[in-house]
């Protein structure tokens, strides 16, 4: 199959070179905002890429299917061109940035019936998967605790904290999608915390670089998730789930930025992963792999935008509770949103 690759920045850049690996894929049409960046990136990939102008270059080549990955106020516009235009949508996460935005693009791709798949690559991790596949099968027993952690190396550039939408909103918002993805249930509330670290960029953007949240799930569960921006060892991400019968990880590979104290002790065996790519090399491939699959027809979309809206609501939810100081309901902000 041809498809269109809209974006050839650091994550469009990762999903080119996964994608023209993949044995489906015969051609990558690849377009970015930025002049001179889609022929940078074709011309490094080779024979199996080409670069055009533009979206609507993009749209006109004959793809079958196309590949978001522009910047994330570009989100919308270039994926409902393609819904338009009957194509089939793999769409990096954050649908939208204001997830009031992200239900006007829902209903329009619910309303076409084009099959759209939103870029949250932990639930292609193979940890995580197996960790869904052990609360399903009733081997925890009754799930109490999720733990759920990403910890960044180093805060990303001013420019990028500027438009990322806050923490919540760009780092959590994978936690929060794990702990749905991982149970199976939806959280009613939510109760969240943090701190700048003394930082004075993230308090100009009204923004942390830490912060804590505490999910309740709709039966009584609790998720706790953690995330920091200032992980100086690696790039930690762990996902823990606890029940009356068992309990299970994911990330607990010798890859894993944490240093034991206990003496003698030789895990992890390092070295550490330092960036997002080195810990979810696999996932990405596996994720792209699957919207393949949904372009050819041969499977659903394996992360809809439906779960792209809850996993928005959680993190706008988390926002409100930091922002005020107290616990908010899941239903208090999507009733805003519908009002807005």
């Amino acid at each position: 199959m041809r498809l269109g690759l809209l974006g050839a920045g650091r994550i469009g850049a990762v999903h080119a070179e996964t994608l023209t690996a993949l044995d489906a894929v015969d051609e990558l049409v690849v377009a970015d905002a930025a002049p001179g960046a889609a022929r940078a990136l074709a011309d490094r990939l080779g024979a199996g890429a080409r670069a055009v102008d533009g979206a609507a270059q993009v749209l006109a080549a004959g793809v079958d299917g196309v590949v978001v990955a522009a910047a994330t106020d570009a989100h919308p516009e270039l994926a409902l061109a393609a819904v338009a235009a009957g194509l089939p949508v793999f769409c990096e996460k954050p649908l939208a940035r204001d997830p009031r935005d992200a239900v006007a693009v829902a209903e329009r791709v619910r309303a076409s019936g084009v099959p759209v798949q939103v870029g949250y690559n932990r639930r292609f991790d193979a940890g995580v998967a197996a960790v869904r596949d052990a609360v399903a099968s009733g081997a925890l027993g009754r799930v109490h605790t999720v733990r759920s952690t990403t910890m960044d190396p180093a805060p990303p550039p001013p420019a990028y904290l500027a438009a990322s939408g806050g923490i919540f909103r760009d780092c959590a918002v994978h936690d929060l999608d794990a702990v749905r993805f991982v149970t199976g249930r939806e959280v009613v509330e939510v109760y969240a915390t943090g701190d700048a670290g003394g930082d004075p960029v993230f308090a100009a953007h009204g923004d942390v670089s830490t912060s804590a949240a505490v999910l309740t799930l709709d039966d009584g569960a609790l998720a706790l998730v953690s995330n920091t921006r200032c992980n100086p060892r690696g790039y930690d991400v762990r996902l823990e789930v606890h029940g009356t019968a068992d309990s299970v990880a994911a990330g607990l590979d010798d890859g894993l930025p944490l240093r034991s104290a206990e003496p003698g002790a030789t895990f992890p065996a390092g070295p550490p992963h330092r960036f997002f790519v080195d810990r979810f090399r696999d996932a990405y491939r596996a994720e792209l792999a699957a919207f393949t699959g949904v372009v050819a027809g041969t499977r659903p979309s394996p992360c809809t935008v439906d779960d792209a809206l809850e996993a928005g609501w959680l993190a706008e939810a988390c926002d409100l509770s930091l922002r005020e100081h107290r616990p908010v309901r899941v239903a208090e902000v999507r009733l805003a949103g519908a009002r807005a």
